[in-house]
């Protein structure tokens, strides 16, 4: 219901595949710390639908993203399997849940996305995919202006970065502009509110989409 109810309609087919990867994360969850304990009840609403709901303000024209921190696999996979025209790179650097998101990806029969247990500041990560992205994709795993300079080694010479955010993204924008002004050439914060519980954004999350040049 939260999908119709939003007007996003992905088909029954993704519909399946997203339920199925509520069930994956979930079952995982009893072994392995992905999601807090506490959000295993709200798996759909708080994890899976959010991840899905970016893809409706993203470029179409992206076509080689980039999560960083991916943890369980958030937002990478419920991107792949809406967007399944764009191919993407999962990084974390624990390799636990790599492992766990490689097993998901099988399970999933995801052919467009490869998980990757590296630390994406790192040499070998920046050689293997050095000017490879056109969006870099993150939720709230570091402060904006550190992901700016993840990013900047892995991007094409145009791209975008999308941050799924709490708290004042105003100010942390301020704080990234003032270093990387010259590589900004627009942004915007869109509020993720959405029927039926979060119509007013109570929890707070926003995403902040910064078109950039390198």
């Amino acid at each position: 219901m939260l999908f119709w109810e939003n007007s996003l309609n992905p088909d029954e087919y993704q519909l399946e595949r997203l339920a199925h990867f509520a069930h994956l994360v979930a079952q995982k969850n009893t072994k392995l710390n992905l999601i807090s304990r506490r959000d295993v009840q709200k798996i759909i609403e708080n994890h899976i639908f959010i991840s899905s709901l970016i893809a409706e303000f993203l470029p179409r024209k992206v076509s080689k993203f980039l999560d960083i921190g991916t943890g369980g696999g958030f937002p990478g996979i419920p991107l792949a399997i809406t967007r399944p025209a764009m191919r993407g790179i999962l990084a974390d650097s624990t390799a636990k849940k790599i492992e766990a998101v490689k097993e998901f990806i099988s399970k999933l029969k995801l052919n467009n996305v490869v998980a990757e247990n590296f630390r994406v500041e790192s040499e070998d990560f920046k050689q293997k995919y050095a000017d490879s992205f056109d969006l870099v994709v993150s939720r709230a795993t570091v402060p904006l202006i550190i992901l700016f300079r993840y990013s900047l080694p892995l991007i094409k010479e145009k791209a975008y970065i999308a941050a799924i955010k709490g708290g004042d993204l105003i100010e942390e924008f301020k704080t990234t502009e003032l270093k990387y002004k010259a590589h900004i050439k627009k942004s915007t914060i869109f509020e993720l509110s959405y029927k039926p519980t979060n119509v007013r954004n109570e929890k707070g999350k926003k995403l902040i989409l910064i078109e950039i040049n390198k």
